[in-house]
C-alpha cells in the first residue's frame, strides 16, 4: 500500500494494539503530516470486538477535535479509505521517549535530563493536563513516548486512544490492562473504571522521576536525590508525593502539582543565582590546551544503527565514550576555532532548524559568500560534532556562558543511516540519534583550519 486515500505512505511511524500511524504527505503542497489509521491486531479485535474499537477510535478523534491548547496535539481532519477510518494530526519528528534513550525495555536506565529542562518540559504537561481534566477527559496513557516534541521544544501531548470522559464507562475485559507498564497509577491497573484525574498525574510523577534520575521507581522507590546531585529534600518530598500509590496522597489537581514546581523551580534557581556569585571559576580547568592536536574523521560514512554505537564509540545510552578538553579560540571572523582538534567552527550556525537536504544548502551558500574568507565548509560528522560534548554538568558549572548558541541544541552531521535518514547529535543532552531527512535540526559548518 503506497496510498491512503489521497496521502502518500512515507514510513510508518508506530503501532499500538488499536491502530498505525503513518508518516504521510498531503499532495501539491508536499507537507509532511501524521495519519493515524484504525487498524486493529486481531488479539484485541477478539477481546473486544471491532463495533467497540472502532467506538473507541471515533472517540478518539473527537476528543481531540474538541480541544485547542498549545500542549495537546491538533487534529486536522477524519475519514475513512477502504473501510478503514483515519484521522490527520501534524507530525512532530521527536518525543521524550528519544530524549532520554527509553527503549522497548523500559526499566533499563536511561539519560537523564537537566533539571531547567526537565522543569520547563513537566510544566508544559501539567498545563496541558489542566486543559484536559478542564474537559473532563482523563488521558490514561501518559508516558514518554506519548509526549511530542516540537523543533522549539514544546511539548504536545498524544495518543487519546485510551482517554475516558469523567464518568464514562467503557466495558473491557478483566484481563485487558488500560495504560503502560511502570507508567500506569496502581488503581488504573486494578480497576479502570474508577480513575480520575489523579491516574493522570501519577504518570506525569512517574515521568518526572524517570527524567531526573534516569530510573523507574518501582517497589519502594529511592527517594531522588540519591540519583541526581541537583535535587534536595524539597524535590524528594514532591516526586514521592507525585507518585504515591494512594490516589488521596498525591497532588489533587494538576495546577496544584504545577504551582508546587514551580515553588521548586524558585528555589532552585536562586541557588544558581548564590553559587554563581560565590563561586570562582577558572575556565582552563574546563578547557584546558592540549599539547598535540587531536585528529578526527573528516569523511562522512553510511552506517546502519546496529553497527553505529561502536563505530562513534558511543554507550548504551548513545553517549561518548570519551570526551576531550576543548581549547577554543575567538576569531575577529565570528568563527571559533578549537586548538585541540584544529577545526574551524562557524559560531552561529544556522537561524532556524533545517531539513538535511536544507543543511546541504546551507552549506553550500556559507562557501558561495566565502563566508569568514573560507569555501571549504562542510557538515562535520559524528565523531566532529562530539568532540564539543561536555559531560553532564551539575550546579555551579551551569555557571560558564556556553562558547555557541545555547538554543541550538541539536545539529544535523554528514553520516547517513541510510537512503532516507542521516544522524544528528545532540549537544544540549550530549547524545547521538538519528531522523529521517525531513526531521528539521540546526546546522553548524566545520572547516579545516589549514
Amino acid at each position: 500500500m503506497n496510498y491512503i486515500g489521497k496521502y502518500k505512505i512515507c514510513g510508518l511511524l508506530g503501532r499500538g494494539g488499536m491502530s498505525k500511524v503513518y508518516k504521510v504527505e498531503i499532495p501539491v503542497i508536499e507537507k509532511i503530516v501524521a495519519l493515524k489509521l484504525l487498524d486493529p491486531d486481531p488479539l484485541l479485535v477478539d477481546l473486544i470486538g471491532m463495533k467497540k474499537i472502532r467506538e473507541l477510535f471515533i472517540s478518539e478523534a473527537a476528543k481531540l477535535a474538541s480541544l485547542r491548547h498549545p500542549n495537546i496535539v491538533e487534529i486536522w481532519n477524519f475519514d475513512h479509505f477502504d473501510g478503514k477510518h483515519f484521522y490527520l494530526m501534524d507530525y512532530y519528528f521527536n518525543n521524550l521517549g528519544i530524549m532520554i534513550g527509553e527503549t522497548r525495555w523500559t526499566e533499563q536506565p536511561s539519560r537523564l535530563i537537566k533539571l531547567e529542562k526537565a522543569i520547563d518540559w513537566t510544566r508544559q504537561i501539567l498545563t496541558g493536563l489542566a486543559c484536559l481534566h478542564h474537559a473532563g477527559i482523563i488521558h490514561q496513557d501518559i508516558k514518554p513516548f506519548n509526549l511530542l516534541l516540537t523543533e522549539q521544544e514544546v511539548v504536545k501531548i498524544c495518543d487519546f486512544g485510551l482517554s475516558k470522559l469523567r464518568g464514562e464507562t467503557i466495558s473491557t475485559p478483566s484481563n485487558l490492562k488500560v495504560g503502560s507498564a511502570w507508567y500506569a497509577s496502581p488503581e488504573q491497573e486494578d480497576d479502570p473504571e474508577r480513575v480520575d484525574f489523579r491516574a493522570d498525574l501519577f504518570s506525569t510523577g512517574i515521568t518526572l522521576y524517570r527524567m531526573l534520575t534516569g530510573q523507574i521507581p518501582a517497589g519502594s522507590p529511592d527517594a531522588p536525590s540519591r540519583h541526581n546531585p541537583d535535587l534536595d529534600a524539597d524535590w524528594d518530598k514532591f516526586m514521592m508525593q507525585s507518585i504515591d500509590p494512594d490516589p488521596e496522597k498525591r497532588f489533587s489537581s494538576a495546577k496544584d502539582m504545577l504551582a508546587q514546581l514551580e515553588v521548586l523551580e524558585k528555589k532552585w534557581q536562586e541557588k544558581m543565582q548564590l553559587a554563581c556569585r560565590v563561586t570562582q571559576l577558572d575556565e582552563d580547568n574546563f578547557k584546558p590546551a592540549n599539547s598535540r592536536l587531536l585528529e578526527l574523521r573528516k569523511d562522512s560514512v553510511k552506517i546502519a544503527s546496529r553497527n553505529a554505537r561502536n563505530f562513534f564509540s558511543l554507550d548504551d545510552l548513545w553517549r561518548p565514550l570519551n570526551y576531550i578538553s576543548n581549547n577554543f579560540q575567538a576569531n575577529p571572523d565570528s568563527s571559533l576555532t578549537d586548538l585541540t582538534t584544529g577545526l574551524t567552527w562557524q559560531q552561529a550556525g544556522s537561524e532556524y532548524p533545517l531539513t538535511w537536504q536544507q543543511a546541504k544548502s546551507f552549506i553550500r551558500a556559507l562557501n558561495q559568500q566565502h563566508y569568514a574568507g573560507r569555501t571549504n565548509w562542510r557538515l562535520p560528522t559524528v565523531n566532529e560534532l562530539i568532540s564539543l560534548l561536555t559531560e553532564a554538568p551539575h550546579a555551579e558549572h551551569l555557571c560558564i556562558e556556553p562558547v555557541f548558541d545555547a538554543r541550538q541544541t541539536a545539529f544535523w552531521s554528514s553520516d547517513r543511516k541510510s537512503y532516507t535518514a542521516a544522524w544528528y547529535v545532540s549537544v544540549d543532552l550530549g547524545f547521538v540519534h538519528w531522523q529521517d531527512f525531513s526531521a528539521c535540526y540546526y546546522v553548524k559548518a566545520v572547516s579545516d583550519t589549514c
